[in-house]
């Protein structure tokens, strides 16, 4: 096996490489810092070390060993359990809940992470065998970002056509056009709502796009992060400034409305476009014969 210590690094750190690189804090502030680094970068290790270790193996014959590696590979699977776990104890601390979908969406993709770390570090070992480092290097870094590309879903942005508009009141409703949204009974409030209320609206390009954004838990996540990304002027006991999202149901539209304590239009708009489309929100009813004549 010692013949191989260099291949085996050499594959290792490039596997470790491409989990670290993935590993980072957004405006969601999720993997923590520095607890969940600390986590994630060891469990990346040990996924690159399992597929750095394949190919030695295979040579030397020690099957056995491998049928522990395929054991050891499966363990990532409490990974989901870890983070799924983990965000819905601090769910209760959210003033705009992330919802079970999100959740389950983050979960889904830091154990996707383990197994791209042990197939960038597995294609590099291969590479390296039949080659030399630099070929490898190269290989190995074109399956990782490959992989890692794949991985990205769509953005609102990609499937809807967003818009931020006025909220209008009568009397006692507030609402985007024909939608009421919220009725509220304190004049004060209707008096903020009217100064500093933001209206959004996304139009679903397509009826995938239309179904996608009826589904509750994309609802949710885009209610989230847009209160993360611009924030929202809301805090205990004031649930009349809460942010709201309501389908038009005769276009299929979904209809936003908020109190930011950023109230620029151009980032807004923005934000909303960069909100992934979560994977278990997304529906394809034009992929099939019946939707696409429904469509017609």
């Amino acid at each position: 096996m010692f013949e191989y210590d260099e291949m085996f690094f050499f594959s290792l750190l490039l596997g470790f490489l491409a989990r670290a690189l993935m590993l980072k804090i957004d405006y969601r502030q999720f993997p923590s810092y520095p607890h969940s680094y600390v986590i994630h970068l060891t469990l990346g290790a040990i996924a690159a070390a399992l597929g750095a270790l394949v190919i030695p193996l295979l040579l030397e014959k020690e099957f056995i060993a491998i049928t522990f590696i395929t054991i050891a590979a499966q363990q990532f699977r409490d990974v989901r359990s870890m983070e799924r776990e983990s965000l819905a104890k601090i769910e209760k601390t959210e003033l705009i809940p992330r919802g079970e979908a999100y959740i389950e969406g983050i979960a889904k993709l830091f154990e996707a992470r383990n197994y791209l770390a042990l197939i960038s570090s597995f294609t590099t070992n291969l590479i390296y065998y039949y080659s030399n480092w630099y070929i490898a290097l190269l290989g190995g870094s074109l399956v990782a970002y490959g992989l890692h590309s794949f991985m990205k879903g769509p953005t609102v942005g990609d499937i809807a056509d967003v818009e931020v508009v006025e909220i209008s009141i009568k009397k006692k409703s507030i609402g985007i056009d024909e939608v009421i949204m919220m009725n509220v009974g304190e004049e004060e409030a209707l008096e903020i709502w009217s100064r500093e209320g933001i209206g959004v609206k996304i139009i679903p390009r397509d009826e995938d796009a239309r179904a996608t954004l009826a589904n509750l838990g994309q609802r949710q996540a885009i209610l989230h992060d847009l209160s993360i990304l611009m924030g929202i002027k809301l805090d205990l006991g004031l649930q009349h400034f809460s942010p709201l999202a309501r389908l038009n149901i005769d276009n299929g539209s979904l209809n936003i409305i908020f109190i930011p304590q950023e109230p620029d239009e151009i980032f807004i708009k923005e934000a909303v476009e960069r909100i992934p489309v979560l994977e278990s929100s997304q529906r394809k009813p034009l992929k099939d014969k019946i939707g696409r004549k429904a469509a017609d």
